[in-house]
């Protein structure tokens, strides 16, 4: 197959679901490994897809990619930037824990923890916490988005607004290079303000897919972070203003 050809069947496949691994484009195409990754690369710069860690996606401003696809996104690095979170938070502590992938993976990592309190509106953060008998978990009540398991609304900001926790651990879909934290939902967005109103230090992580990607609901600035985690240097502007507003940046 043409490389042109078999390149325009790849960005239609990614189109179509949102993300595709490299195994699968192997396997789907019959080339090895190297030529997938050639195809990805070379259509990455032509800005038609954004590569991720054993794979690409399609960015949206307006819809995020599938819950399953961001389950093994970058899961490598996710996993780096949970077990250097962990590490900052102390037996006994109190957090939220907001929605997505990555705080899922910290919920895995906390699991070395004794006796936290959580305060959450994850579903699945929930689950994998309340595997922990010394752990006291507390869902948050909302509307249920049966796409990710996220707890979202305004009864879901009005039950975080009683609690005041030690940590508020906070992922995000992008970051502007200006440092506004970006989500697709306005609703979750609204949830995200609130733990980030009650937590005595905020823990942000993101992998480094994150900055620069676009979209269309501003939830605040990384400047309100008292640490971000991630696994590459972010650029030049986002880490000069977490220097002048001495947020710490963790590269794991």
């Amino acid at each position: 197959m043409a490389q042109r050809h078999r390149k325009d069947l790849i960005l239609e496949l990614i189109q179509e679901t949102g993300f595709a691994t490299t195994d699968e484009l192997v396997e789907r195409f019959n080339v090895t490994p190297q030529t997938i990754r050639r195809d990805l690369n070379e259509l990455a710069r032509e800005k038609k897809l954004r590569r991720h860690h054993g794979g690409a996606g399609i960015d949206s401003s307006t819809m995020n990619t599938a819950y399953q696809a961001r389950k093994i996104m970058d899961l490598e690095a996710k996993e780096r930037i949970a077990k250097a979170l962990v590490n900052m938070v102390p037996d006994g502590s109190s957090m939220f824990i907001n929605i997505g992938t990555t705080t899922e993976t910290i919920a895995r990592a906390l699991l070395i923890k004794n006796n936290l309190q959580i305060v959450t509106n994850n579903l699945h953060v929930a689950s994998i916490l309340s595997a922990k008998e010394d752990f006291r978990v507390i869902v948050a009540g909302g509307e249920v988005r049966t796409r990710d398991g996220g707890i979202v609304g305004e009864a879901t900001r009005d039950f975080i607004n009683q609690f005041k926790m030690d940590f508020g651990i906070i992922g995000i879909s992008g970051i502007h290079e200006d440092g506004s934290l970006l989500d697709f939902d306005y609703r979750e967005v609204r949830v995200a303000q609130a733990i980030i109103a009650n937590s005595g230090q905020v823990l942000l992580a993101a992998d480094h897919t994150k900055f620069g990607r676009n979209a269309m609901v501003r939830l605040g600035n990384i400047t309100q972070a008292d640490h971000v985690f991630t696994d590459q240097p972010p650029p030049a502007p986002i880490k000069r203003l977490l220097g002048e507003h001495n947020v710490e940046l963790h590269i794991v």
